[in-house]
């Protein structure tokens, strides 16, 4: 069983519940069974200096992602104890909140629809997934969860 942790450090309403049903979806469709991560839902203050720090970028990203793994194993790697041993650590998904809305509104998409896509973005690269060299992989493996996944409930409401 996977244990997804979600933490909502902003003023958008979101379904805890269901972001960590999502990650968990997620995790089961690439065949990772008895793993842990964690989802932190942000400010832009927060995100632009996690950004600063691990990246050399001083700007807000929408989302950052923190593999606890050896990215070089690629994705869809088997976890090395099997189902029966100790848990993968897979890592950490950040999400600037008020950036998924931003876009969202300038998409014309659902509020719940973009931050489904982020955290599904920033799930893959926990599993090593790398749109910057996999030749558009991680984008096709993307949209196929997104259609996998009940995304609707997502966001409860969103600050005015």
């Amino acid at each position: 069983m996977n244990l997804v942790e979600v933490f909502n450090r902003t003023r958008v309403r979101v379904d805890e519940e269901a972001v960590a049903r999502l990650v968990a979806r997620v995790l089961a469709a690439e065949g990772v069974d008895n793993a842990e991560s964690s989802v932190e839902l942000v400010g832009e203050r927060r995100i632009r200096a996690l950004n600063a720090e691990h990246r050399g970028k001083d700007e807000v990203t929408d989302v950052l992602s923190f593999p606890l793994e050896d990215a070089g194993e690629g994705p869809g790697r088997a976890p090395a104890d099997g189902p029966a041993g100790p848990p993968r650590l897979l890592g950490d998904v950040v999400v600037c909140a008020r950036q998924a809305l931003r876009q969202a509104r300038a998409d014309a998409l659902p509020p719940a629809l973009e931050l489904a896509v982020l955290i599904v973005h920033g799930t893959l690269h926990l599993l090593g997934y790398d749109h910057e060299t996999d030749a558009g992989q991680m984008a096709l493996r993307q949209a196929g969860l997104l259609e996998l996944v009940d995304w609707e409930a997502l966001v409860v409401a969103t600050p005015r």
